[in-house]
């Protein structure tokens, strides 16, 4: 095979380390930050809608969001992230990704500040206008999946491309920990400003009428880091990889790298000729793609849709290891506005200690030990931690034994992070063909929100014991939390078995692991 690379790409892939890359991090990195703070935030401020709209003043317990309200709004976002991953992911190809993403940006500043203002003041007002602008901002994050881990693909050089994709990712850690120091700052002033009595002394005047502009300021912070870089995505030049391999305007891409490498770039004398190749046109369903991409994307998509299961369950088990270890007292002896910076400080806490350092921890390895190794090994550890967890499930709930668990429950989203939860989203944007590459990883990240809804209200109704009277309000009985993990442990162990599917793109160029230098059969 005669090696086709065009002049510009190669020069991208040998480029070294400089300060576009680390641009295109932050740039890319504060979409993601915004998606995580965004999609995380809601479950500080659930507890405090719940005293909010739904108080009932002749109840033991204060108020809480029946059932089907509490999967609406945590479950629409999800929903609208999944039609925005396959919608944007193609439109990505189509018109371009710089293009497509200002689109992206623009709608998650309006729908989240949208989503912080409410039409009336009645319950199912409020709920219906959030639930409306969660699923649009949901569809405007999903847009990003696609878009940033594509933009960072193609931007970064060969050598340590995995580590810059990984860097954009993590970018979602910080946005889980900014919801948690926001809620944290803003519940602190309020609980200052309005001292109100606990719910078992007053349950009229335990959450005061200002508290609802808690949860509105928390939501709508959302808007303010995404507006800010939305000046420089707009002044980002397409990558050479679409403007050449897809607009295929070699010249073009020449012209904007020669500026951002600030090196001089020449336009080869058979550029055109590779970029009009025939047999590389291919579209998605053809069966040369099948040929060359089925498994890949088979292996691409079912990993993430299994590691999105176990990964999304996790807030099922937050409440019962907070309440365990005696992070968020009892909900009648706080009052609401309290109670949403225990919630705040018991996620922040534990962003702090498992969830943020995974993250790091894949940047700095992740070009040394490879995708697989990463993948394999997170999964791995996660079997076991979950089935260490499951089997003396009874052992770990009692009072002297809940330092251990939290260490085991820590342990296992410290390799979600540092394995799948990262490496499924860098896979995708790397072994795909650069005209169906945003498409590719759109697809993959819808499956993985598929799993993701899977694991939020599955198990949302697995986990519930099986015993009738022990069940949470409105729930029917089901498995019990010890058989939730079980199943997710072998979840975990599948997902195993398919990375054995996924290539390793380690040091190699995006061109070579897509076939697109390919000249002669």
């Amino acid at each position: 095979m005669a090696d086709q690379q065009l002049g510009v790409l190669k020069a991208l892939d040998v480029a070294k380390t400089q300060l576009y890359h680390f641009t295109a991090i932050i740039i890319a990195g504060m979409g993601f930050f915004t998606d995580a703070y965004d999609l995380f935030c809601v479950s500080l401020v659930t507890k405090l809608l719940g005293r909010l709209y739904y108080f009932n003043p002749l109840s033991e317990k204060p108020g809480s969001l029946p059932p089907h309200v509490a999967a609406a709004v945590n479950g629409v976002a999800l929903c609208g992230t999944l039609a925005g991953q396959l919608f944007f992911g193609w439109l990505g190809d189509k018109l371009g990704r710089k293009k497509v993403y200002g689109i992206t940006l623009i709608m998650m500043i309006v729908c989240s500040v949208a989503s912080g203002l409410s039409f009336g003041s009645k319950a199912k007002g409020v709920m219906t206008t959030l639930c409306f602008f969660r699923f649009w901002l949901g569809f405007g994050i999903g847009g990003d999946y696609p878009l940033s881990a594509t933009i960072m693909s193609e931007y970064a050089n060969k050598k340590t491309r995995g580590a810059f994709i990984a860097a954009v990712f993590a970018m979602q850690g910080v946005g889980i920990l900014a919801g948690g120091f926001v809620a944290l700052a803003v519940s602190s002033i309020f609980d200052k400003k309005f001292p109100s009595p606990t719910y078992a002394v007053n349950r009229a005047l335990s959450t005061p009428p200002q508290a609802d502009y808690i949860w509105r300021i928390i939501v709508m912070f959302g808007a303010l880091p995404a507006a800010l870089t939305y000046y420089w995505r707009m002044k980002m030049p397409e990558t050479a990889r679409y403007t050449a391999l897809v607009a295929k305007n070699v010249k073009q891409a020449t012209q904007d790298m020669s500026k951002v490498l600030q090196v001089e770039l020449e336009v080869e004398e058979r550029a055109e000729d590779i970029v009009q190749d025939p047999r590389l046109n291919y579209g998605l369903l053809s069966k040369e793609f099948a040929k060359r991409h089925g498994l890949p994307l088979l292996g691409c998509t079912s990993t993430w849709f299994l590691l999105d299961i176990a990964f999304y369950s996790q807030n099922l088990f937050q409440k019962d290891i907070f309440s365990a270890i005696g992070w968020i007292p009892k909900a009648a002896t706080m009052n609401g506005i309290h109670e949403v910076f225990m919630i705040a400080r018991a996620q922040t806490l534990i962003a702090l200690c498992s969830t943020v350092p995974g993250y790091w921890f894949t940047v700095a390895f992740i070009d040394i030990m490879g995708r697989f190794a990463i993948q394999l090994m997170g999964f791995f550890m996660m079997t076991v931690f979950m089935f260490a967890i499951a089997f003396p499930y009874d052992h770990w709930i009692k009072p002297d034994n809940r330092i251990g668990f939290v260490v085991m429950y820590s342990l296992t989203f410290f390799f979600a992070n540092f394995g799948p939860n990262a490496t499924t989203f860098i896979v995708p944007a790397e072994i795909f063909p650069a005209r169906l590459r945003s498409t590719c990883h759109g697809i993959s990240a819808a499956t993985g929100k598929a799993g993701a809804i899977v694991g939020a209200f599955g198990f949302l109704y697995a986990a519930q014991p099986q015993d009738n009277t022990k069940t949470d309000a409105g729930y029917p009985p089901g498995i019990g939390v010890k058989n939730s993990l079980i199943m997710l442990g072998v979840i975990n162990f599948v997902g195993m078995l398919f990375t054995f599917l996924v290539p390793e793109p380690k040091g190699k160029s995006l061109e070579e692991l897509s076939g697109e230098t390919e000249a002669e059969k």
